[in-house]
């Protein structure tokens, strides 16, 4: 199948490491023109040289940008929009609030949750959508979580913020599908990532059972038995996120090996 990504510039936040990386790297082997950002300078330089060298694509650059600053938001945006002239795909990902329970959080965590995972979407695709309507093309994808289908212990951050981004992408798929921009959501499920690694952790201090118990136990309920790997999540992103796709917009996906029940 030819996914129509060549050449095409995209742009995905949060990929110096974990699902985000794993993301840009399937984008690069498509052939596409793909900028990176996170926060640190030295880990983008690093995932940007392993890139190029596992995909064989030069075409890869990187961009410091805090998801929670607006200013290099949109900085993010001009730069990559004046080297290309173009954005065709975005990718919203960053990084995911921390574990804990209602009364765990402060009203600085709510904000913090608040700034890095829902209104860094709506500023990051704010700056971007002006580029895909002067186009009539365009592609979103946003990065959240399982619990955009079903709430998960001790994520009380996460269950709140992240069905935010699945509304957002309802509303803008609605609003902008005559423009024939595709917006959608996908979440994941247990992916094997830093990210999971330090969730793992959490509970099982808080459990106060060995890391590797509770992995064990989460992997038992899986009904495929296992982890995901990051590539077969970033090859639903990609597919969503490419010319292949034509008709799947506002749609709200997990990555999961069927361990969410709910439909």
């Amino acid at each position: 199948m030819d996914l129509h990504l060549k050449e095409k510039t995209v742009l995905v936040t949060g990929a110096s490491k974990g699902l985000g990386k794993a993301i840009a790297l399937e984008f690069a082997r498509e052939g596409s023109h793909v900028f990176i950002s996170s926060r640190t300078e030295a880990s983008l330089q690093e995932t940007v040289e392993e890139i190029k060298k596992e995909s064989g694509n030069n075409h890869v650059q990187y961009v410091v940008c805090d998801m929670k600053d607006k200013a290099q938001i949109k900085q993010l945006a001009e730069q990559v929009g004046k080297q290309s002239n173009r954005i065709d795909v975005l990718v919203n990902n960053a990084g995911g609030p921390p574990a804990g329970g209602f009364m765990d959080m402060d009203e600085e965590d709510w904000y913090h949750a608040f700034e890095q995972n829902l209104l860094s979407v709506v500023r990051m695709t704010k700056e971007v959508i002006p580029y895909m309507k002067e186009q009539a093309e365009g592609r979103i994808v946003n990065i959240t979580s399982s619990s955009i289908k079903q709430s998960i212990d001790q994520l009380i951050l996460s269950n709140t913020m992240r069905p935010g981004v699945l509304g957002l992408t309802k509303s803008l798929a609605q609003e902008f599908a005559a423009n024939n921009i595709l917006v959608n959501t996908v979440g994941p499920g247990m992916i094997a990532t830093d990210r999971t690694i330090e969730l793992n952790q959490a509970w099982a201090k808080e459990k106060g059972v060995e890391t590797e118990e509770l992995i064990q136990e989460a992997t038992a309920k899986i009904p495929m038995k296992r982890y995901g790997q990051p590539d077969e999540f970033a090859k639903m992103v990609v597919f969503l996120a490419s010319g292949a796709n034509t008709y799947i917009t506002g749609q709200g996906l997990v990555v999961d090996g069927a361990l969410v029940k709910a439909l």
